[in-house]
């Protein structure tokens, strides 16, 4: 389906009168920018994305700031999720000065004011760690959220962070939009996100943004952390019935929920969110390593989902799933040398031959930061 929804911010589009506070040469400028990539990705590598974790700074990147002058004016990138969530304050050449991550501020139903105050919470405790609590508001926080690209949820959270006042100005999206910010730029491509939920964007050769998947966790997410989660309870139950082969995954799943009987799975996974069920999902594919036939069998079925959104994109945005097709990958399932990528690109070679998967990892955070910039009419050149 095409996304026509406008993006939610404020309603003043006029540059913004404050410029560049304090000024370096060109080589410290090009300096800082190569910089921050660099505090992002060791960054991103010492955050523990467990679901509910506290939230907390980079002290690391707190440092930097004494290191290197503060180029205002200073946005922030958030990317937030349905386990986690990432921000990042950078000034205006892009380097990060500072990093929080927290609970999950995915957009629910009656959440925004939740979503809200987890993204509150993180900016003040970025600007803390900055030194940064008496300075200027940022001129720009750009909020990438899942749920972001439902029009009525993305208004409420809106509206709730322009009565906290985090930033000058304020816009909230999908989570999928600034990944896409990330991999391709203003580009054509695809992209394939697989965490707690699961969906794809495609960004057109004519810049139109299509969307599949991305349903929710009762009537989609298929292939996501959730949907593995779910799967792997149903394996569980069958395999003690005798309707499925004898599965390592009836210990495992045990183990990790902590019960002493199956019977006593039933009032937890009546009681599971997403995320709860989506902590399943390391379970059952460190299962599948082992070589357990029904845990490979569940993580084979969720790659055929997964592949399905990808060539479903391509021949509705591309033509075909043969045509050349630049193809991102994120969420947490789909890391670099994990055992869900590794197979999900092997698949790829024939599911869509057309497909070149983009090598590196997609940094949500990142192109959030760079559209923050550019809506506070920072020049990215």
């Amino acid at each position: 389906m095409s996304e026509e929804r406008t993006p939610y911010r404020d309603d003043a589009e006029d540059e913004l009168d404050e410029g560049v506070a304090m000024h370096e040469s060109d080589a410290d400028l090009a300096a800082d920018a190569a910089a921050s990539d660099d505090e992002v990705a060791g960054d991103d590598a010492a955050q523990d994305d467990d679901a509910g974790a506290s939230a907390r700074t980079s002290s690391r990147a707190a440092r930097s700031k004494s290191r290197k002058p503060v180029i205002e004016p200073l946005v922030i990138g958030i990317d937030g999720g349905g386990t986690s969530t990432r921000l990042a304050l950078a000034d205006a050449t892009g380097r990060v000065i500072a990093t929080a991550t927290g609970e999950g501020a995915a957009i629910r139903p009656g959440g925004a004011v939740q979503s809200a105050e987890i993204i509150a919470s993180l900016v003040e405790q970025a600007r803390t760690a900055a030194g940064l609590t008496d300075a200027p508001l940022p001129a720009y926080l750009v909020a990438g959220l899942a749920g972001g690209g439902q029009e009525a949820l993305a208004r409420d959270v809106h509206r709730e962070l322009g009565r906290v006042a985090l930033a000058s100005r304020v816009q909230v999206l999908s989570d999928a939009e600034i990944a896409l910010e990330d991999a391709f730029g203003d580009g054509p491509g695809i992209l394939l996100i697989a965490g707690t939920g699961s969906s794809a964007f495609a960004r057109t050769p004519d810049a139109r943004l299509e969307r599949c998947g991305g349903w929710g966790p009762n009537i989609g997410d298929e292939g996501s952390g959730a949907w593995l989660g779910r799967k792997a309870l149903s394996v569980v139950t069958a395999a003690s019935d005798g309707r499925e082969p004898e599965t390592g995954l009836i210990g495992a799943v045990l183990t990790a929920t902590e019960r002493e009987t199956l019977e006593e799975l039933i009032p937890w996974a009546a009681a599971a969110t997403p995320a709860t069920l989506a902590s399943l999902a390391p379970i059952v594919l460190a299962t599948a390593a082992t070589g357990d036939l029904r845990a490979n069998a569940i993580v084979s079925m969720a790659i055929e989902e997964l592949i399905v959104h990808i060539r479903a994109l391509a021949r509705r945005s591309f033509t075909d799933e043969r045509a050349a097709i630049q193809v991102a990958l994120a969420g947490g399932l789909l890391t670099r040398g994990s055992l869900m990528r590794k197979r999900l690109e092997q698949r790829l070679k024939t599911a869509v031959p057309g497909a070149t998967v983009l090598a590196r990892d997609v940094d949500a955070v990142k192109g959030a930061v760079r559209m923050a910039r550019r809506l506070a009419g920072i020049d990215l050149d």
